[in-house]
């Protein structure tokens, strides 16, 4: 997350890290790379100032002992585990530790190789993406990782009618495998977001064995390759996972076992991470932020956000995810004036100010502002103004006040969020009603379109066509608001085959531009990634992604 606090001291550092960026950027070719800003700072986990970057650190392998059992409080029960389904955040923390992918992201938010030996190699045309692989790798069932295995993966995440994947992976029009440590990706257009999908749930490779065995049960024993391997889930409770003796840097391995509990009250993680029941709490509650910093037993890592939090309105989700959009017989979903009203009566900052003390960052779109492809069109923010929130409800013959209905997780955080927006639209002529529900139950009534207004949020990547393509391109497979413009749907198309920075830079702007004309998905704010971690504990990362990295840990000798 880019931090943008109150204060004015902070702007000139941000304008040098962008600079620096975009200097980067200026040498990337289609595919070959894809930065964001990286503040910088000690990563230590002590003596962090609030808005000061602290990754966390890899563990001392002299430091650390072999063996033992990592609890780790986590804020909401993850969806499938299954990298062609899975839509959550949390599901990436298991997947981190289980899964691994053909590529992944730094600190620094670079894309590095994992799975494959080197970056991918494109030819001239953009239209050939090559990737070498590791050799001698196994999967947890013991059978040889491979270009079939990376072949069989991709083409279920571009088949699966409930794929997720479907939409990031762009267009790919087949996959080759000259040989078993060498996978050809055959595209029908240049595709420049194709590296960072492929540092995501895009490239997990799943073995063709257990996909094969379990097809659309995936999910029930996932099999892939990682540091750990699945043991079992208890729903609504925990998900533990073992050490894979099949792993191929095994001797990175300190842990036995990792369990993440399902806790969703942000202060009954705190008090389970001080008490030592669990050794790191998830998603620290901004309300919680200044007395674990002064726990002394306690490290709390920190960085910017590459997603946002924000709403999303139903405008044409009739018959679910993915089908083609419908009219809905409510002015909210009909008149964009109304959605344009809406807008205008949230004051973004009085929100980040507080609800969560001023730590997390406005956000107007889905750019960050540290991103080599933001602009000035990207940062553009609608302002708070009631009264012409009100002018924009009596031009579309809306009688107010205009009641709202808003689905939204239950926990304490959300519930204070939704309750400071009730509150403040009110002003603006809407009564919002709130409707709160536990998580995973948020995101199938989503999907089936059974929502109103939604808030819920994306952790976000390091292109920008992950945060906005696959959730407002037209019958997209995360586009849960129905939404379809065409004229929106030709500049991503144009921006995800340039491989110029500018030329995407301009591309995006245009498309922010539409996208707050149109109010299908409102921006809020961007989250800081804030983790509490005992210092008995050594090597737990989070990096811009949001990712927490568990697999490499150990606990203190």
């Amino acid at each position: 997350m880019t931090n943008l606090s109150a204060s004015e001291t902070r702007l000139p550092r941000r304008r040098v890290l962008r600079a620096a960026v975009a200097a980067a950027a200026a040498v990337c070719t289609i595919v070959a790379c894809s930065p964001v800003s990286n503040s910088g700072g000690d990563t230590s986990g002590d003596n962090q100032s609030a808005g000061q970057d602290s990754f966390g650190t890899p563990a001392d392998p002299a430091a650390v002992k072999q063996g033992g059992k990592l609890e780790i409080a986590l804020s909401a029960e993850p969806d499938a585990l299954d990298p062609t389904l899975s839509r959550s955040l949390y599901s990436r923390y298991v997947f981190q530790a289980m899964c691994q992918k053909l590529y992944d992201v730094d600190e620094k938010a670079q894309v590095v190789p994992q799975l494959a030996t080197a970056l991918p190699t494109t030819s001239g045309d953009g239209r050939t993406v090559t990737i070498p692989l590791r050799p001698g790798v196994r999967f947890a069932d013991g059978t040889p990782f491979d270009s079939a295995a990376v072949k069989a993966t991709v083409q279920r995440h571009l088949t699966n009618a409930r794929s997720a994947r479907k939409s990031e992976l762009g267009p790919i029009d087949g996959v080759d495998t000259p040989d078993a440590q060498t996978v050809v990706l055959r595209l029908k257009q240049p595709f420049a977001p194709l590296l960072g999908a492929l540092a995501d749930r895009a490239g997990m490779i799943m073995s063709p064995k257990a996909l094969q065995s379990l097809g659309d049960d995936f999910a029930s024993a996932p099999v892939c390759v990682g540091p750990f391997k699945f043991a079992k889930r208890v729903p609504q409770n925990s998900i533990e996972v073992v050490k894979d003796p099949n792993y191929y840097d095994a001797s990175k391995v300190h842990l036995d076992t990792i369990s993440w509990r399902i806790l969703t009250d942000a202060s009954i993680r705190a008090a389970n991470l001080r008490s030592s029941d669990v050794q790191v709490a998830d998603s620290v509650s901004t309300q919680d932020f200044a007395a674990l910093r002064q726990d002394a037993a306690v490290s709390v890592l920190q960085s910017q956000s590459l997603g946002y939090q924000g709403l999303t309105i139903n405008i044409g989700n009739v018959d679910g995810i993915g089908t083609a959009p419908k009219p809905i017989n409510r002015p909210l979903a009909q008149n964009a004036k109304v959605r344009q009203a809406f807008e205008h009566a949230i004051d973004r900052k009085a929100l980040v100010d507080a609800v969560f003390n001023g730590l997390h960052a406005v956000a107007c779109s889905p750019i960050s502002p540290a991103s080599a492809f933001s602009s000035a069109e990207a940062q553009t923010c609608p302002a708070h103004d009631p009264a012409k929130a009100k002018q924009l409800l009596a031009e579309a013959g809306v009688q107010t006040p205009y009641t709202v209905t808003m689905l939204a997780s239950n926990t304490p955080d959300t519930l204070r969020l939704a309750q400071a927006l009730q509150s403040m639209v009110k002003d603006g002529g809407f009564d919002l009603k709130i409707n709160p529900v536990e998580y995973s139950s948020l995101l199938d009534e989503q999907d089936r379109g059974n929502f109103e207004l939604l808030q819920l949020g994306w952790s976000g990547r390091i292109d920008p066509d992950a945060n906005i393509t696959n959730f407002v391109g037209t019958k997209a497979s995360q586009n849960v608001a129905g939404y379809s413009n065409p004229q929106l749907d030709t500049l991503l198309t144009q921006a995800r085959q340039a491989g110029d920075v500018e030329e995407r830079k301009k591309l995006y702007g245009q498309a922010v531009t539409l996208l707050q004309q149109d109010d299908a998905l409102i921006y809020l704010y961007r989250q800081r990634n804030l983790t509490a971690v005992s210092k008995q504990l050594q090597g737990l990362q989070v990096f811009p992604d949001g990712v927490l990295r568990a697999a490499f840990a150990g606990f203190a000798k």
